[in-house]
């Protein structure tokens, strides 16, 4: 596996940092991944090692407010307006980068957590340009409490301004996740039941901060139109969608009805898999060697 990283030009002139995995030898197909809220794409490493392991090349970016691309002070914050429009532009100038990279070739795009929703945005706009689509650690349509939270990000934003970081709002979004593993060893045990991953996340100084008002009201306002029926409709029939979870994944609740709105939109191929015991971060949990063998085989088997 040969590894490097370039800077992508957005369209607003801002500088993506990518990183790329490519194979020994010739790629036969291309995994675009989309990473989740307070991480970053190197963490997929070990992911691209196995996928470039079968003649795969990965590309993955980190997104604004995240990782290399964020900057100094930037951590947990989007842009001044339209923040979520512009990381899911983002992904789609990345994916022009690699149909130019590798002309021809099939490309899947993967999405994490919050990446995987950045990933159904996309997809109702770009089918035709993805092979495939594979949602981890993802969810259906927002619970109606989801409204509320939408009108508290507002009003810190007004009280502390769009860079602010609300306790509350923290508290409201992610309180909760850690819940169900009371007695709790760390606040991130929701992510995985192995204790190294969950201490080399909270040692890594790229994971774990808190976001912004203004990126807590991006995320909120985008969850709610991500499965309209307008908006499914205009996804491909034949788009082969690969949903997999824990199924103590406190993301997931509403799992099920994901899958079900992408059959009732008359996608043919949609294939989902929940791990019994397994955390949301299921590429990081016990049994990630399993988890991983199966996203590699259902790719394998995908493009053929």
């Amino acid at each position: 596996m040969r590894a490097d990283t370039f800077g992508l030009k957005a369209d607003d002139g801002a500088d993506i940092h990518i990183y790329r995995w490519l194979p020994d030898g010739a790629p036969r197909g291309v995994v675009q991944v989309a990473h989740g809220l307070a991480e970053h794409a190197a963490r997929y490493g070990r992911l691209a090692g196995a996928l470039t392991g079968q003649g795969l090349a990965v590309y993955a970016d980190d997104h604004r407010g995240h990782g290399q691309t964020a900057g100094a002070g930037d951590l947990g914050f989007f842009a001044e307006r339209e923040g979520w429009r512009k990381c899911v532009g983002d992904l789609w100038s990345l994916n022009r980068r690699i149909a130019a990279d590798h002309a021809g070739l099939p490309i899947v795009l993967l999405g994490h957590s919050m990446g995987s929703f950045m990933a159904q945005d996309f997809v109702a706009d770009h089918s035709d340009a993805i092979a495939a689509l594979v949602l981890s650690g993802s969810n259906g349509p927002p619970p109606a409490i989801a409204g509320l939270g939408r009108m508290i990000a507002r009003i810190e934003r007004l009280r502390q301004g769009a860079r602010g970081k609300s306790a509350l709002l923290q508290s409201l979004m992610f309180g909760d996740f850690n819940k169900r593993f009371k007695p709790a060893r760390t606040p991130f045990d929701w992510l995985s039941r192995d204790p190294a991953e969950v201490d080399a996340y909270i040692a890594d100084p790229l994971c774990g901060f808190e976001f912004t008002n203004q990126l807590a009201v991006d995320l909120l306002d985008a969850l709610g139109p991500l499965l309209t029926p307008e908006r499914l409709a205009r996804i491909r029939k034949d788009l082969p969608v690969y949903i997999f979870s824990g199924s103590d994944d406190p993301v997931g609740a509403n799992l099920p009805a994901l899958a079900e709105a992408y059959r009732n939109a008359g996608l043919t191929r949609v294939d989902m898999r929940v791990y019994t015991g397994a955390r949301h971060e299921t590429l990081n949990e016990t049994n990630r060697d399993e988890v991983t063998a199966d996203l590699v085989a259902w790719i394998a088997n995908t493009l053929g």
